[in-house]
């Protein structure tokens, strides 16, 4: 039997549905070639993979990051008793390779980026020789690899995604992007993609999401400080960066006229009217915004202070929705600073900031991030464990067990923590909160749509995360799925498979 590549996104949770396509199994797909047929993909995250469908001297890929590692460790092991190769990629594998040598059974782990180095693991896998580690670094935005969309199943998702830029100049203490993809943006050429996106629109995806770490990567505030330096090459880097966003934007705005796409930027992005006016044009609708503290001492413990709070937030975040981009904002809860009234005054600042969806999570230290170094190292959580495991590897306790928050806070205990931040979702996903900001849509079907895509939002986010019970997590899995189904049919549009190329594109590619 002729050996086969599998790539595979673990998830211990099923919806049938996903609301945006994981871009990296694609990317992976195109990355490997054809010499050995097509990969097989799974996304766990509509259904279970079929153990069985992998046989010896398969290469079987699994990309992981800190919440699925668990679930990819054990598709690892029960892929190596059939006798596959065992690679592992992604966040987590860059971070810990070691780790994931011991726990997952893996004969290789890639670091860094996958585009160019993949297709080397897996001949070298089949071929019987591949090395315990390779590094694919970070490549830079012209070497990026555009997915094959070709291998997409029918019907199971609502968006799809394309990346244009890696990276994020900001160093903020709860992320590590700007650690493992670098604070220098790399980005992709306009031309290619515009074809990806048109590719996208053949096959009737007219919501794309825009999968970058920074859709907004130099803010006025860079350009102001590289004004004042007497070498002048990093402000020409800056303004060509910045140039490139807007001849991007002002593509994506010759695409038909019923596609909209969704980002993530920082806040910086509403002191730049031309900017947000751009994306108005280039029917960026809508925008991920790190809020995360909504008190001037909740920013210093994250390291945002280049944020507002406040009033002068709530003036800073209406400015999006003034200039037609809807914001998703992203909160912290359990900062040392938060105190009881913390997360009723985050809801309600969320309300009067006109914010069309919020998250709220609860701090946890990520590897790779200054948070996690600073915790792991704290004398509270030296030598503590859980069932032999370290708290500090807290990925590996078993779900169950798993602590509910791992920094002691100086006021509250955990749950108290806990259940306060699941009020605050039910207060923002309301039934009447909900119909309220479904005014922003102009038609009954489309608040209707409204509606059903922020509950489904709310039953896969705020109901299945680590503060979340076991017993609402299956409900919330089971309404999931007839809802995606549902939902589905709102966001996917006749194909246009006779799509073109802006000609303006086109004649630039041919210069």
């Amino acid at each position: 039997m002729t050996p086969r590549v599998h790539l595979i996104n673990p998830s211990p949770l099923a919806f049938g549905v996903a609301v945006i396509t994981p871009r990296w199994l694609y990317v992976l797909a195109a990355a490997t070639g054809t010499t050995w047929g097509d990969p097989v993909i799974v996304d766990e995250t509509l259904e279970p993979i079929d153990i069985t469908t992998i046989n010896r001297g398969d290469v079987v890929g699994i990309g992981i990051h800190t919440g699925n590692v668990m679930r990819g460790y054990e598709i690892g092991r029960l892929a190596r008793e059939r006798g596959a190769w065992v690679v592992y990629g992604g966040i987590h594998a860059t971070l810990f390779p070691d780790e994931v040598l011991t726990h997952g059974a893996a004969h290789v782990v890639v670091k860094g980026d996958g585009d160019l180095v993949w297709s080397r693991v897996v001949r070298e896998c089949l071929a019987g020789a591949p090395l315990a580690q390779y590094d694919g670094g970070r490549v830079s935005g012209d070497h990026f690899v555009a997915a094959r969309w070709d291998l997409l199943p029918d019907g199971r998702y609502m968006w799809a995604s394309v990346q244009t830029v890696r990276g994020c100049p900001k160093h903020c203490s709860f992320c590590s992007v700007w650690r493992t993809d670098g604070q220098e943006p790399r980005q992709r050429a306009v031309d290619v993609v515009i074809r990806e996106i048109v590719e996208l629109r053949r096959r009737g995806f007219r919501y794309i999401a825009l999968a970058d770490d920074n859709f907004y990567p130099v803010a006025l505030s860079d350009l102001a400080m590289a004004r004042r330096r007497k070498d002048q090459s990093q402000l020409h880097e800056l303004e060509a960066l910045r140039a490139e966003r807007f001849e991007l934007m002002a593509a994506l705005a010759q695409l038909p006229a019923d596609m909209i796409f969704f980002t993530q930027i920082t806040m910086e992005a509403a002191e730049d009217v031309d900017f947000i006016d751009a994306m108005r044009c280039a029917r960026i609708r809508g925008a991920l915004v790190g809020i995360e503290a909504v008190t001037p001492e909740g920013l210093k413990d994250v390291y945002k202070g280049f944020n507002l709070a406040g009033d002068e937030l709530v003036d800073r975040l209406r400015v999006f929705r003034r200039h037609g981009v809807h914001v998703l904002g992203s909160f912290i809860f359990g900062l040392p600073s938060d105190r009881a009234h913390t997360f009723d005054a985050t809801v309600a600042l969320a309300k009067r900031a006109d914010l069309t969806f919020a998250q709220f999570v609860l701090l946890t230290p990520f590897p790779g991030t200054v948070d996690f170094e600073k915790w792991a190292a704290s004398p509270e959580q030296v030598g503590k464990t859980v069932d032999g495991v370290p708290v500090t590897a807290h990925w590996l306790i078993p779900r169950e067990k798993r602590p509910k928050l791992f920094t002691p806070h100086p006021t509250m205990g955990p749950e108290e923590i806990r259940q306060r931040a699941q009020a605050a979702w039910d207060q923002f996903y309301g039934w009447r909160a909900i119909w309220n900001r479904s005014r922003v849509a102009t038609s009954l079907r489309g608040r209707l749509t409204f509606v059903l895509i922020s509950k489904l939002y709310r039953q896969m986010y705020a109901n299945t995360g680590i503060a979340t019970d076991s017993a609402r997590i299956a409900r919330s899995v089971k309404v999931a799925r007839l809802m995606g189904k549902a939902c589905r049919r709102f966001f996917i549009a006749q194909p246009m498979p006779n799509l073109q190329v802006p000609q303006t594109l086109r004649q630039e590619r041919v210069a």
